[in-house]
């Protein structure tokens, strides 16, 4: 959801966009509250996923509830780009807007954002409780994996928008795969920082599969990196099809992204595990 409003806060993506999230990651908390019963439950932690999925819902409400006043950005470019197009032709075309009524204020998604953030840090306190330095990086893991993670499928998401609205200026995906990038080399250091992935890479957590599953994360996260600069790469073409082809890197993308984040907190949580036994 900060990823999402990194993109809705100048008002040029349309509505749908953020009802897309919305409905995506509303349903994605409340499943967290419901694994957390299942599996263990933690009260600060599942508290914080409820009022996530609760403030999404009223984020999303709101939004359904003020569509008629459209988004300010999106008419300010349409009537640009329709000047422009009068001046050079002589067509003239109506730029009079029928928005009515008070627009969605996008710092509403900032709400399950901070809520977000508190039960963060209360699950990655609730997974170490081993001394200073290991809570720290429990909880710098999950802050970070939660925006590198959030970078990337906001990105992949956005890349399909531009279907929806085709004259979407391209910054905004050029504005989350930058985020992504910048994201990524803290993503790796709070994985290898001990204990951590290196420790899998040189024999001592064993991953139980002789090894592979270290060197099939070295890969994922490398091969992220490279899809992150073919996408920017992509995006720089001045044709429409460049965006598609960014959106199929971006799907790559989110695979490995995940590969990386994943694979290595369910070796080391299982590591972990077992060494407390």
């Amino acid at each position: 959801m900060l990823l999402g409003w990194v993109t809705t806060r100048r008002r040029e993506v349309s509505l749908g966009y953020g009802w897309m999230l919305r409905l995506t990651y509303g349903p994605l908390a409340a499943g967290a509250v419901i694994a957390g019963f299942l599996y263990g439950s933690h009260l600060v932690r599942d508290a914080a996923s409820a009022l996530v999925a609760v403030a999404i819902g009223i984020a999303f409400v709101s939004s359904v509830a003020r569509k008629s006043a459209g988004v300010s950005g999106a008419q300010k470019e349409f009537d640009r780009r329709s000047e422009r197009v009068a001046a050079m032709t002589g067509i003239d075309r109506s730029t009079t807007s029928t928005a009515t009524g008070r627009e969605f204020h996008p710092l509403l998604d900032l709400v399950p954002v901070m809520i977000g953030v508190i039960g963060l840090i209360a699950a990655g306190l609730a997974a170490a409780s081993d001394g200073f330095l290991t809570d720290a990086l429990s909880v710098a893991r999950l802050l970070v994996g939660a925006l590198f993670l959030g970078a990337v499928t906001n990105a992949m998401l956005l890349g399909h928008w531009y279907l929806v609205q085709p004259g979407l200026p391209r910054r905004h995906l050029n504005e989350l795969v930058d985020i992504l990038g910048k994201v990524w080399p803290f993503e790796v250091l709070v994985l290898i920082a001990p204990t951590g992935m290196v420790s899998v890479l040189n024999g001592s957590i064993d991953d139980g599969w002789g090894g592979v599953l270290g060197w099939f994360w070295v890969t994922c996260a490398l091969t992220t990196i490279v899809l992150v600069v073919v996408t920017k790469a992509a995006l720089r073409e001045r044709q429409y099809s460049a965006v598609m082809a960014a959106t199929g890197l971006l799907y790559l993308a989110i695979l490995t992204a995940f590969g990386t984040d994943l694979v290595a907190r369910a070796i080391l949580d299982a590591a972990a595990s077992t060494s407390a036994v």
